[in-house]
């Protein structure tokens, strides 16, 4: 067993889908003139959990990538496709 299961506590590995929901909720809350902390009241979630799914460091329930998108006026998918324009 490894030692971050035997001190009980669960280690999450990044990956690219992770990285391109954290880029993209960044870039278009930006685009949008919102802060963390407003975009956090959008969707009812604190500001510091918005930080950290934009640094990557968040592996997301379904249902807040929902929240997300909502109060984006998106669909969820559009969070988690991967820009291929460049921007």
């Amino acid at each position: 067993m490894s030692r971050d299961f035997a001190a009980g506590v669960k280690r999450t590995h990044p990956g690219a889908l992770r990285d391109i929901l954290a880029t993209n909720l960044r870039r278009i809350r930006t685009e949008r003139g919102l802060s963390q902390e407003a975009f956090g009241d959008l969707c009812g979630l604190d500001r510091s959990y918005v930080g950290s799914v934009e640094r990557g460091q968040r592996n997301i329930s379904i249902d807040n990538l929902e929240r997300m998108a909502k109060a984006l006026n998106l669909e969820p998918w559009q969070l988690i496709r991967r820009n291929d324009t460049g921007r």
